[in-house]
């Protein structure tokens, strides 16, 4: 179940370059808020970041190595929303966002370092069974 509130999108790594103001200007013409995530931010709650109410956190700076991936977290949209904006993206040609998530009510607490990790672990493993499953991987024949 998606976290209720405004639709926003929690950008990270976008600041510069010929995606992030793609994926922007999608969202404004869309009526999507955008917010990029500066890594001094990445202690706060991620529901937090996408302005619900009620999520407390840290309020120290986050001063560590931070992640270098970017990542895409759609708070506040419903499914056909979502759908319409990936389709969005992929229309313009945006190039492809690996980690891309929805806000949920299980994962609104979550700082963006906790985020990123799970998201990580997620895409490998996805990665992974895709490459897998492939007939260059070698699961193809019956040796």
């Amino acid at each position: 179940m998606a976290a209720k509130g405004k639709e926003t999108v929690l950008l990270y790594n976008m600041e510069t370059g010929s995606k992030g103001r793609m994926v922007k200007l999608i969202c404004m013409q869309m009526g999507i808020r955008v917010r990029s995530v500066e890594k001094s931010q990445y202690l706060k709650p991620v529901g937090q970041l996408a302005g619900l109410k009620g999520i407390a956190g840290a309020e120290e700076p986050y001063e560590g190595e931070g992640f270098e991936d970017e990542m895409l977290i759609m708070c506040g949209l419903t499914g056909s929303r979502i759908d319409q904006l990936l389709d969005s993206l992929r229309r313009q040609k945006v190039e492809r966002i690996a980690l891309k998530a929805v806000l949920t009510e299980h994962n609104q607490t979550w700082d963006s370092i906790a985020l990123h990790a799970e998201l990580r672990r997620e895409h490998e493993y996805m990665s992974g069974r895709r490459a897998s499953a492939s007939p260059e991987a070698g699961n193809g024949s019956g040796d």
